[in-house]
Formats: C-alpha cells, structure tokens, sequence
C-alpha cells in the first residue's frame, strides 16, 4: 500500500477561472495534452464535424459553445497527480463556480491579454480571496494584438487588489509576437507557431547576455524594448515571496498563448512547484488535517444524466482527509447513516473510470440515488463531523413553469426536480393553495434556456416558460410565524420550496422593509441553507 502522505503531497487541485472566451477551455485541454490524457486538442467552438472540447460534455455546451457545467478532470503529469475543476465562464452559471471553487485548493485565472480585467474576473476573484485561496493568473492571447503589459498589470492590481509578480515577460504581441523573457533564467524563449492542437515543437532559448543572437533572431527594436522593460520591471514589481501566493497575497503572472500552445508548458511546470498541497478544511471539531485523519469529504456538485443511457445521478465529491476504499464503509453526517458509496469513478468529463482507492485532494463521482444534496458531509462512523456548509445564492429571475402536455406530469416534476438538486435552479410552488404550478427561480436567465432544453432532450417534456415580475427573495426565519396570516404588500407572493420551508417573493426591495413593518417578530434571511 503506497504511503499516505506521499500520495497526497503528490496531488495537486485548482479551479481554472475566466470571464468567458479568455481561453480557458483552450487552456485545460492544452495541460491534459501534456499529461498524455488526450492526443490531439479539441477546438471549442466550430462546425458540427469539428472535434468539442473535451470538457464541455454536455449537448448545450457542444451546440453553443460555451461550458454551463463544472467539468472536473485528473490526469498525472511529471510525478504530480492533478485534478482540474473546469468552470463555467458565463455569469449565468456562476453560482456552479462559487461551489467548484469551495472544493479547489488554488486557481488559475485565465485574462485576456487584449481585454483585461473583465467583470466576471473581478465577481470570481473576490470568491477565492475570501477563501484566502493561491491565485495564478495566465494573461492569454499574446499571439493577438495586446494591451500594454505594464497597463495589464496595472489593472490587475487596482481592480483586484493583489500584487503581481510577472515570472515571465511578453516580447511584442500579435504578428510582433517573438516569445517570452523568463526572468529566473535570464534567458528569452522565442516563439515559433505550432499546429493547434499539438504540443509544442523545439523551444530554443537564449540568453541575454547572447545579444548577437537575440538581436538576429528578435529584432533590434523588440530588443532595445525588452532590454528597457527589464530594467523597469527589476525596479517596480513585487519581489517573488512564495508565502505571500500561497496566503492569496501575491499572484505570480504568466504570459502566453494557449491557442498555438506557446507559454503552457512553462506556465504548468512553476504552477506545479508553487501550488499547494492539498489544504486542511475547516469542520465544527475544528481543522481536519488531509494526512492525518481517516477519509472524509463533501458534496459540492450533482449532476443528473451524465450518461443517457443509464439516466443516472452524480454526485461530485472532495476528498479532504485521508484515503478512499471502495469496499470500505462510511457515514453519511446528514442523512445519519453508514453506507457504502456506489461505484466509485474518476470522471474524465463525461468519461468514467471505477476507482478501487483515492486520496485527499482528490474528486470522485458517486452514483446517486437521490440521497446527496449540495454540501453534504461523508466521513468514518468513528470520527463523525460536519464540513462548514456551502451558501444557497437568491435567485434574480423567476418564471412559471409549465408542461405543453399535461399528460406528462410524472416526467416533467421528476425532470424540474432532479435539475433543482443540482443547484443551478430553485424551484418553489403556490403556498397552501392547492395550485400544482412551479415556479423556477435562477440566478442567470441563460439558466432557464438550459432548463427548457433538458427537459426536452433528457425528459422528453416540452415546456412553457412565463417571466415573472419578481427580484427579490426571502427566506423566512422565525419558526412560530403563522405564514398564511403574514399581512404583504400587492406585490408579494406566498411561495414554498420542495422541502415545504415558506419564501416570501417581492418586485420592489421596499416592499421587504413594510411587510417586517407589518408582522411583529417576522424574522427574514437572504440566504437559504444547503
């Protein structure tokens, strides 16, 4: 049996993050490529006979060409074994993110470089930051014309309040593009265009003090201009504090371009010697230590249908302690009782692979019979606790659901139902009035696109959507209210969700402070618990 800790310094797990077509897809396949995981890169987006990526699984994402999904994907690279949670881009789905992002114990957020800073980035950033999680950030797309570097770093810095450390240096952008300085080695790695999809050809480096060659093989101009940005660079930027990134501090920077697979491979090598192992977890006994104490881990993701021939159920969980058996026997903290956890797999995308064993840090995928909900804790029967919880976010937009034929309701609730306990929706019905409409509420409209093309092509139901005018949602707190007497506004709706616990749905914000104005000892949250 090969030694714990080993096998858990040896594992690496980090979310891959980016508003949308910064390239992050493009860049996940490029690092499975060198990890001999896939032969040949999958091009995102493109005609129907054109290969998907092989993160994005499932139809809506091949069709639409974004990722609506968490995609996770292990594969071993150099002695490291890596988990990779693939993100959503979209803000749409971000609510998906904020949960992968509970179960990473680092990210790379993936910029490009000739946009910069965009609002998803910022939304995603304050996420790990309140974890105080490792940040790296791969600025992309150096083969497009670029924003001025200092500028990119710049912007970094205000807009998310972290230094940087650039490890390497662009030389030009675009058609201009000659390769990147590596500052620890004082040596330029010039850039020579691949074909996509492969790995890189021959890289040559050449020193700086090799200025015969490197004024042959760049230019004088670009060389004048490097030689300029160095000394800047050596005066301004942040000293490279390996403390500092691991607090979520400092945010060393990389340059490249995943799409001709220039800067990848250089970019994996450091991430690997500066990310962390896996990291303790925070639970009410206090900190669990991944090499110290027996399997533990938590739900942080379920996804139905995953295969459609076996319409079955997945649950996604973390491994923070210990290590996994697949005959062995453990506890499930909120549903009370001990179980065997059902065909344990590696999933490869949509791909799986039955696991015997696995270790802290690791992700697996349990088949799911209905029992596991977001932020569950699985652990041993002798060394019972519970994880911190992972927060339910209030929807924005609501509609009401309807079946074009009434005929199929036992599919259509199985379908809204299965998909609400994924997360991505939250489905809720009239309060005590005997009415069996739903109504869905999601915290990014492009939610209900999916939700409409689920059903009809997992469920076979064909559904009608009606907007509703609602924005805001409650929770309500106090236990010895009597809701049906609550005194509301005009514009406030009775709702409960489908573990029958009572909401109160507003259009206006104000319309919140005047009903707690109107019942004494009402007691309303904004959030909901997993």
């Amino acid at each position: 049996m090969s030694d714990l800790r080993t096998e858990v310094n040896r594992r690496r797990t980090f979310a891959i993050i980016s508003h949308p077509d910064a390239g992050k897809t493009t860049l996940t396949e490029k690092f499975l490529l060198y990890g001999g995981a896939i032969n040949l890169a999958g091009s995102v987006k493109g005609k129907a006979t054109a290969r998907h990526a092989v993160s994005d699984w499932m139809e809506i994402e091949k069709e639409r060409g974004i990722s609506v999904t968490s995609s996770v994907l292990q594969f071993e690279y150099d002695g490291f074994c890596i988990n990779i949670l693939d993100t959503p881009g979209h803000q749409d789905f971000s609510e998906d993110t904020y949960r992968t992002l509970m179960a990473a114990d680092s990210a790379v957020m993936v910029i490009d470089a000739s946009k910069g800073v965009e609002a998803q980035t910022r939304k995603l950033f304050k996420v790990c930051s309140m974890r105080g999680i490792p940040i790296f950030t791969f600025i992309n797309k150096l083969d497009r014309d670029a924003n001025d570097t200092f500028e990119l770093l710049d912007e970094v810095e205000k807009e998310l309040g972290i230094a940087t450390c650039p490890i390497n240096w662009p030389i030009g952008s675009g058609k201009g593009f000659k390769g990147v300085y590596d500052r620890d080695n004082q040596e330029v790695v010039i850039f020579s265009d691949t074909e996509k999809g492969t790995k890189e050809g021959h890289v040559e480096r050449i020193s700086t003090s090799d200025e015969e060659r490197l004024l042959a093989v760049i230019g004088e101009e670009a060389y004048g201009k490097l030689m300029d940005e160095i000394e800047l660079l050596d005066g301004a930027s942040a000293e490279f504090d390996l403390s500092e990134v691991q607090a979520g501090k400092l945010t060393p920077v990389f340059f490249g371009s995943a799409l001709t697979n220039f800067g990848v491979e250089i970019f994996l090598r450091n991430f690997l010697m500066m990310t962390t192992t896996p990291l303790a977890r925070k639970a009410d006994i206090g900190v669990i230590d991944p090499c110290e104490n027996d399997f533990s881990a938590f739900v942080f993701k379920i996804q139905a249908n995953m295969n459609k021939a076996h319409r079955d159920r997945i649950a996604f969980m973390r491994i923070c302690s210990g290590k996994f058996e697949a005959e062995r026997e453990v506890f499930h903290m909120q549903g009370n009782k001990a179980m065997r956890l059902s065909q344990p797999q590696q999933i490869m995308a949509s791909e799986r692979k039955i696991l015997d064993e696995a270790y802290a840090g690791d992700i697996i995928g349990v088949f799911d019979p209905g029992i596991f909900s977001i932020g569950d804790t699985i652990c041993t029967s002798k060394n019972k606790f519970l994880y911190d919880g992972i927060p339910t976010f209030a929807p924005e937009h609501f509609a009401r659901v309807r079946q074009v034929d009434t005929m199929k309701r036992k599919q259509f609730m199985k379908g809204v139902t299965q998909i609400a306990q994924e997360g991505a929706i939250q489905i809720f019905q009239e309060f005590n009035t005997g009415m069996e409409e739903i109504i869905v509420g999601v915290v990014g409209v492009l939610q209900f696109e999916v939700l409409k093309y689920r059903l009809e092509n997992e469920y076979n139901v064909e559904i009608r959507l009606e907007p509703l005018p609602y924005e805001h949602i409650r929770w309500i707190e106090s236990k010895d209210i009597d809701v049906a007497k609550i005194v509301g506004t005009s514009d406030m709706k009775k709702v409960k969700d489908m573990r029958g616990n009572p909401l109160l749905l507003f259009i206006n914000s104000w319309s919140v402070g005047m009903t707690l104005d109107r019942n004494e000892g009402l007691v309303l949250s904004e959030f909901g618990r997993e």
